[in-house]
C-alpha cells in the first residue's frame, strides 16, 4: 500500500509541510473494523489561505512543486492512495493536527484549504473532504486522503484507486448528491469501461513521436501507441503506454522510465462509452 511519510528535516523546520511520502513506508488504519456510515462529508465553506503550507513553490527529494494561484476550475484524474496512523495526531502542512477519522486530504499543489468532491472512478462513490496537507509526494499519485474517505470511498482496502478529483467553490456547492448506500455516496452508474494509460510525450511531429514509440517498445515491453489529435489547429502527436493492467504495473514502468532519465510520463484514464 502506498501511503504518505514524513518530510525531510529542512522542510519539517521549515514548516511548510505535514505529510509527504516516497511510498516505502508502510501505514495502516484501526485496529478494528469502524463503521464510516455515519461520518458525514466535510462541509464546503468560505475560507482564508492557511498561513502555513502556501509556498510559491517548494521541493521535496529534489523535485520543486509550485502551489497554484486558485483552484478554481481544477478538475483531474488521477490515482488515490490515503495515510492513517503513522500520522495521526501530527501537524499538517496548515497546521492542524491530522486526524485519520476527518474528511480530509493531502494534495501537492491545490491551495490550502481547498474543498474538494472526489469521485471513485471504479464505483461512482463520492466524497466531500478539506484538503490541508501536502502530499503524497510519491510519482503519478494525485490526492492522499484520509483513512476514513478512502474506506468511504472503498479504497481502504486495495491501497490506491483511480479517481477524479474536482474543486468545489464553496459559494456554488455541488448539487445533493442522489443516494446513499452503508458507507458512502453512490453517484449514477458510470457507463463503459476504463482504460489506463501511461503518457509518455506530446510531439508536434510524428516522427519524433515515431521514435519514442520505438524505444518505449524495446524498453517496457508493451503496447506502445501514438494518438492524433488538434490543438489551437495545429496536430499534436501523444505517445501513450497500455492500457496498463494496473497500478502496481504503472508504477514498475514509471521507475524504469526514471532510470532511464524519463521523468515526465503522467497518468491518462479514458472511459469508453458504451
Amino acid at each position: 500500500m502506498t501511503t504518505l511519510a514524513r518530510h525531510i528535516l529542512i522542510l519539517s523546520a521549515a514548516g511548510l509541510l505535514g505529510a509527504c511520502s516516497s511510498g516505502t513506508i508502510r501505514d495502516s488504519g484501526p485496529e478494528q473494523d469502524i463503521d464510516v456510515s455515519h461520518i458525514p462529508d466535510a462541509q464546503p465553506r468560505p475560507t482564508t489561505p492557511s498561513r502555513y503550507g502556501n509556498p510559491d513553490s517548494y521541493v521535496v527529494y529534489g523535485v520543486r512543486y509550485h502551489v497554484m494561484d486558485s483552484s478554481r476550475n481544477y478538475r483531474q484524474r488521477g490515482v488515490a492512495s490515503w495515510y492513517g496512523n503513522k500520522f495521526h495526531g501530527r501537524r499538517t502542512s496548515s497546521g492542524e493536527p491530522y486526524d485519520m477519522y476527518a474528511m480530509t486530504a493531502a494534495h501537492k499543489s491545490l491551495p490550502l484549504p481547498t474543498y474538494v468532491q472526489v469521485t471513485n472512478l471504479d464505483n461512482g462513490r463520492q466524497v466531500i473532504v478539506k484538503v490541508n496537507d501536502r502530499g503524497p509526494f510519491i510519482k503519478n499519485r494525485l490526492i492522499d486522503l484520509s483513512y476514513v474517505a478512502a474506506k468511504k470511498l472503498g479504497i481502504s482496502a486495495t491501497g490506491t484507486g483511480l479517481v477524479e478529483v474536482r474543486a468545489i467553490d464553496p459559494d456554488h456547492k455541488p448539487a445533493p448528491k442522489p443516494a446513499t448506500t452503508g458507507n458512502s455516496t453512490v453517484t449514477a452508474a458510470l457507463p463503459g469501461s476504463m482504460s489506463m494509460y501511461l503518457q509518455v510525450g506530446a510531439f508536434a511531429n510524428r516522427v519524433n513521436a515515431e521514435q519514442l514509440q520505438i524505444s518505449l517498445q524495446e524498453l517496457l515491453s508493451a503496447r506502445v501507441s501514438i494518438e492524433r489529435l488538434v490543438r489551437d489547429q495545429l496536430p499534436l502527436f501523444r505517445v501513450r503506454v497500455g492500457p496498463v493492467a494496473s497500478v502496481s504495473e504503472l508504477d514498475r514502468m514509471t521507475e524504469l522510465l526514471g532510470q532511464r532519465g524519463i521523468d515526465s510520463s503522467s497518468i491518462v484514464i479514458d472511459q469508453k462509452r458504451p
